[in-house]
């Protein structure tokens, strides 16, 4: 797939490219499909903004949330501090301990939002297969806009140099995948409302109620 073309910050809004070849529906009308648990992925590599995006997404949505970095065991938190990238073998229980978040969000019936790189198609495959209940947003950012944002931010093991090597392991999300691929240039508030507008065209879910245990 090829991706779309990087619009100036001031446009980046509406512009946003949606892979429609999938069994998950583009939009989520049906009063059923509102009861149901839907898990969304915030996926994209380090300063899309998808840390951000995702805690905002949940707060509004009241549901459940998890920062994927937290589910890193501490040999990959070590790694990463030392400016040595991961391998696939480096991220395997991590990308399990995600699963295992997800699967127990919809065996309980509860809604949730997660993020995670999701760099290469095995990693969103190994998220998405199994689980017609969960979605992704892989979020698209120019290296110039990753870069500026690495800098402004302080106390992550992630360090700017790794940027390189995740942009060279990146794999774009193709037209057979249920990956929603959306342009997040502009403010993560933006980007929160772009996601909502995509999935729920007729109005958010409705949150009544106390927040679902996790929800920021």
């Amino acid at each position: 797939m090829t991706l779309p073309t990087l619009c100036p910050r001031a446009a980046c809004f509406s512009p946003l490219t949606v892979n429609v070849a999938h069994p998950y529906p583009v939009t989520i009308r049906s009063p059923q499909a509102r009861l149901r648990a839907v898990i969304l992925i915030v996926a994209g590599v380090a300063g899309s903004g998808k840390t951000t995006v995702g805690a905002l997404l949940a707060g509004r949505l009241r549901w459940r949330f998890a920062d994927a970095d937290t589910f890193h065991p501490a040999a990959n938190v070590a790694k990463m501090r030392a400016g040595v990238p991961l391998t696939d073998e480096d991220r395997a229980p991590w990308l399990w301990a995600i699963t295992d978040w997800m699967d127990t969000c919809i065996a309980a019936g509860q809604s949730g939002v997660i993020t995670c790189s999701a760099l290469k198609r095995a990693y969103r495959d190994q998220l998405l297969s199994g689980r017609p209940a969960a979605t992704m947003i892989f979020l698209q950012v120019s290296r110039d806009v990753l870069i500026s944002r690495l800098d402004s931010r302080h106390g992550h093991f992630f360090p700017e140099r790794l940027l390189d090597s995740q942009l060279a392991a990146v794999e774009p999300p193709e037209p057979d995948e249920r990956v929603h691929t959306l342009l997040a240039e502009g403010e993560p508030e933006q980007t929160v409302a772009a996601i909502i507008g995509l999935l729920w065209p007729d109005g958010e879910p409705a949150s009544a109620g106390p927040p679902a245990p996790g929800t920021l």
